[in-house]
């Protein structure tokens, strides 16, 4: 059975019966319609803008449009690329031709921008109910951009975060990086400012290390089994070439114990 948008709806938490589907094409809008149109060479602020105005007549745009909207740009005859998923925290304006939404890009489906396509069936409409178009085939999920390394200085990950990157492809970069490092790595729990000092040596990269939480959230750590991984942040203190002896590694996480007393009024236990 053939792939369609629905399950990828589905997969993202949103439901089809409270979303909106819409197809922007690359076409210029009539003088009366009140609307800017769109050409090839738009930039994304102007296709967000583009989306936040919609025409004030009813049997254009939902009077009462859903709070999620799934928006494509058209790409050739049949098919439509996915541009964003956008909240619509409600109508600011309305000057009997144009609507002016209040528009927020969401997270819904983040991984899928620009690599998404399906097939279009109506090439006439322009939106449509989610629940319609929920059937409609996927055709291709292009391969995800890559992401540079921005560097072991600059590394702050959320527990979501160190999942990604241990799991997509656009990632590939950040995990050779990670594999060529031993160190001293710091997990802080957001909700209270524990501290949770760990190390990677010997056989264990901070990649294979780091692996492990993204598996379970917990690493195999006693400390941190009864908490919950999602208010974690993983950062780097110190990095250290493979050849480098484990009892420096071992004296330089001591120090980093102490230093952030993350024994006495932290999460380690020793």
């Amino acid at each position: 059975m053939a792939l369609t948008l629905g399950p990828l709806l589905l997969d993202a938490g949103i439901d089809p019966a409270q979303a909106l589907v819409i197809r922007h094409a690359f076409a210029q809008e009539t003088a009366e319609s009140g609307l800017t149109g769109l050409h090839a060479d738009s930039t994304h602020a102007e296709i967000f803008e583009y989306t936040r105005r919609q025409s004030a007549d009813t049997r254009r745009f939902p009077a009462i449009p859903p709070q999620l909207w799934v928006v494509f740009i058209k790409e050739g005859g049949d098919q439509a690329r996915l541009w964003s998923v956008v909240e619509n925290r409600g109508e600011i304006s309305n000057t009997g031709i144009i609507r002016t939404f209040d528009i927020a890009e969401s997270a819904h489906m983040e991984d899928l921008r620009n690599r998404l396509a399906i097939g279009w069936r109506s090439p006439r409409t322009w939106r449509m109910n989610a629940t319609t178009a929920a059937s409609y085939p996927v055709v291709g999920i292009a391969d995800a951009e890559p992401i540079p390394f921005p560097g072991f200085d600059r590394l702050v990950l959320s527990h979501v975060q160190l999942q990604a990157v241990m799991r997509e492809h656009r990632y590939g970069s950040w995990r050779t990086a990670l594999s060529s490092v031993f160190g001293i790595y710091l997990i802080t729990d957001t909700r209270d400012g524990g501290h949770y000092v760990g190390k990677a040596d010997g056989e264990e990269s901070i990649r294979q290390r780091w692996r492990a939480y993204a598996t379970n959230g917990h690493g195999g750590n006693v400390e941190l089994r009864t908490l919950d991984p999602s208010s974690f942040r993983f950062s780097l203190l110190r990095v250290f070439d493979p050849s480098t002896p484990t009892r420096d590694i071992g004296i330089a996480e001591s120090h980093f114990k102490d230093a952030l007393d993350s024994r006495r009024h932290g999460l380690n236990r020793n």
